[in-house]
């Protein structure tokens, strides 16, 4: 590899994270409304989370940058008040991954929670446990595995995101050029192709070893999903 394609692999990875550590806490809350909550406005909510989905990534990507440019009504607070800008930075590229795969990730831990016997839960409120301590001690050891799946799912999609990316965060080298933009650069380029090639061939060992780690903690994290709160008080009784 190039310092140059180094230098590309380390800002994909690093987007790809940013994105999934951005999106993965909101998608955990998102997907607890939706699975467990009864409120008006939730078929809103849910074709809202769901709209990246149906859009061109292109076309999020231009909201993204109506929405928080420097002059649109967040980016403009954001630079006012925080000095801070994401359009045309790898920041802005990380928002742009996490939006794009936001609603694949509460589609993930959604799946997850409403697999969970409501007994359970149940048992644990007759023995006295507030919501957060049952969420805490039982649903979300119980999703883990859904969570993990979002995580895995989240970062995989992150690596290959290109529209929404390109759009928002344009085609910066060593700034937001991630491997997509760099494989459509190659291309792009007399003579690229062995680069391009080369390109492709890490997204993809990028995407498989991220798949793998998932098969290695599945297990794991299934062992460790036990309502645990209500043996030690099946105990105590």
């Amino acid at each position: 590899m190039t310092p140059d394609e180094r230098e590309t692999v380390f800002l994909t990875l690093n987007v790809a994270l940013r994105a999934v550590a951005f999106g993965l806490p909101l998608a955990l809350l998102a997907a607890t409304l939706l699975a467990r909550g009864r409120f008006p406005g939730r078929f809103l909510l849910n074709a809202l989370v769901h709209l990246p989905l149906m859009l061109p990534p292109v076309v999020t990507g231009w909201l993204l940058l109506i929405v928080f440019g420097v002059r649109g009504p967040a980016g403009a607070w954001l630079w006012g008040w925080l000095h801070v800008r994401l359009a045309f930075t790898e920041a802005g590229a990380a928002l742009a991954c996490g939006v794009m795969v936001f609603p694949l990730m509460v589609r993930a831990i959604r799946l997850s929670l409403e697999a969970i016997d409501p007994q359970l839960e149940q048992a644990a409120r007759t023995l006295g446990a507030h919501w957060p301590r049952r969420f805490i001690s039982i649903t979300l050891p119980l999703a883990a595995p859904g969570v993990l799946a979002a995580a895995v799912l989240g970062y995989t999609a992150s690596l290959g995101e290109f529209g929404a990316v390109i759009t928002f965060a344009a085609n910066i080298p060593g700034e937001t050029r991630t491997l997509p933009l760099a494989i459509y650069s190659a291309l792009d380029t007399a003579g690229g192709e062995a680069q391009a090639a080369r390109l492709a061939l890490m997204s993809v060992a990028l995407a498989v070893g991220g798949l793998l780690l998932a098969e290695v903690l599945a297990p794991w994290r299934s062992k460790k999903a036990r309502p645990s709160f209500l043996k030690k008080r099946s105990k105590k009784l």
